[in-house]
């Protein structure tokens, strides 16, 4: 059987064979299923489908240097690597039915890296609307990496405080499921009540059920005047209070609102050798937010944030809530201010390995939650949507070592976890928009309980029964 990555992974069961498979080295062993490597002949029937340019294999007669399939097998982070030796490009949902017909397996967590030598399917070649109505903001499109993925994995981002998870916005979906058939629910209504709504259960389920290759979405206009207002507050403690005010002063224009710890402000400070606010009132300051809004008319924002700003600083007892703050007033500032945020994760991959985890947890509780595995390690970050309850811990390390995994795990996830009333003391969940992947996979009962993961296996044995999707990734 082979397996196929949107990139999403595959096996094939055209011929019967056994074999163990593994999922890294580390896990290696988790799982068994009957996996054919892929073959000549796998590569001429490929081939039969698809053109020479949308085949990347180091079989012959395709050839591929093996260097241009690295980009396939390794995550970015380095801590993940497959040894594919295909990637098929389709074209159109049928190419990818052509494809799934024949195979019967189809990332932050390792969910879109092949775990062994799996066939990955690149949907990069499908990126094109269908239709677009201005009026509704409704847009229906053959899926890209990029839109299949974020729909796969239900990505958050950045403003879902204000423009909701795409559980809401995505109004239908077309998939291809592992038997090939396809299964087209690309609808356009706001309100359909007629039985089980089954593109919810292809909302991150990251490619385990089947292939997303169409969907139908709601697109907010894009708004005429952004702002954005960089704070430092003298107490963590002071950032709820805040975020109250801003809901409160700020209401339907907020569009984000990011904490960022000291060590996280001072890391992007030294990797861009600039400083956001005035060192002098910033002082000992040990947190920072980042407000965004996004409106229709500049004049209505600016009013908007200036009462905020009157409020906070009237707020101020005798420490004060905030020790200062700066306002964009050009577009290059607004990018800048926003670089002291989205330049984390870049400043931190520079220093070292980093080790990555994204919980939700109560949002008076970040702080608690970052000095606790701070306890356990030295150099711990904490930042993320405030406004959501998403918090990024990043663990920075020399390398990525045994020593390291032990003082993380299963801390992390015990720390975390709401099915384990024994532990959980926060109540909140091991992955808030990463996915689960192949690094959670034997986590997930820290947030799911037996009943959950048990109908979950049953959801996917009936899509999926041979297990060929995505092998090793969500459920073990």
């Amino acid at each position: 059987m082979l397996r196929v990555r949107t990139t999403t992974i595959v096996s094939c069961l055209h011929r019967p064979a056994t074999r163990l498979l593994s999922t890294t080295n580390v896990l290696a062993s988790q799982y068994k299923s009957l996996h054919n490597a892929v073959t000549l002949d796998d590569i001429a029937h490929f081939s039969s489908i698809l053109p020479k340019s949308s085949i990347l294999s180091t079989l012959p007669p395709i050839n591929t240097p093996p260097e241009d399939l690295d980009s396939y097998n390794n995550d970015w982070m380095t801590r993940y690597k497959g040894h594919s030796q295909c990637v098929l490009k389709p074209r159109s949902t049928k190419e990818v039915s052509d494809i799934l017909k024949w195979c019967g397996n189809t990332g932050l967590v390792g969910g879109g890296v092949p775990v062994r030598d799996e066939v990955v399917i690149n949907l990069g070649n499908m990126s094109n609307v269908r239709s677009f109505d201005p009026v509704s903001g409704m847009l229906r499109q053959l899926v890209s990496c990029q839109i299949g993925g974020n729909v796969a994995t239900n990505a958050g981002g950045l403003r879902l405080v204000r423009y909701g998870s795409l559980h809401g916005t995505v109004l239908g979906l077309e998939v291809v499921l592992p038997d090939g058939t396809i299964l087209s629910e690309l609808s356009t209504l706001r309100k359909d009540n007629t039985g089980y709504d089954l593109k919810q259960l292809f909302i991150g389920s990251e490619g385990t059920l089947g292939i997303i290759t169409g969907v139908s979405i709601l697109t907010p206009p894009a708004p005429n005047a952004t702002s954005n207002l960089l704070l430092s507050l003298p107490s963590f403690v002071n950032v709820t209070d805040v975020f109250r005010l801003a809901k409160s002063h700020l209401s339907e224009i907020l569009s984000a609102f990011e904490y960022i710890d000291r060590q996280s402000y001072d890391l992007v400070c030294r990797h861009t050798g600039k400083k956001a606010l005035d060192e002098s009132e910033v002082g000992n300051s040990e947190a920072f937010v980042l407000i965004e809004t996004s409106g229709a008319r500049k004049e209505h924002d600016e009013a908007k944030l200036e009462a905020l700003l009157e409020s906070l600083y009237a707020s101020s007892g005798a420490q004060g809530l905030i020790t200062s703050g700066t306002l964009s007033q050009s577009a290059e500032q607004f990018a800048t201010l926003w670089s002291f945020r989205e330049l984390i994760a870049e400043a931190a991959s520079k220093v070292g390995k980093v080790y990555k985890y994204d919980v939700s947890v109560p949002i008076q509780k970040f702080k608690e939650v970052t000095d606790a595995v701070r306890s356990r390690v030295v150099e711990v970050l904490g930042y993320g949507h405030f406004g959501d309850g998403n918090l990024h811990l990043n663990i920075i390390a020399e390398a990525y070592a045994p020593v390291i995994d032990a003082a993380l795990e299963p801390f992390v996830y015990e720390l975390i976890g709401e099915a384990r009333p024994v532990f959980g003391r926060y109540k909140g969940s091991i992955s808030a928009e990463h996915g689960i992947g192949v690094m959670k996979a034997h986590a997930l009962h820290y947030s799911k309980g037996d009943v959950s993961r048990a109908y979950m296996r049953r959801i996917k044995d009936v899509f999926d029964d041979r297990g060929i999707m995505n092998p090793g990734k969500v459920i073990e």
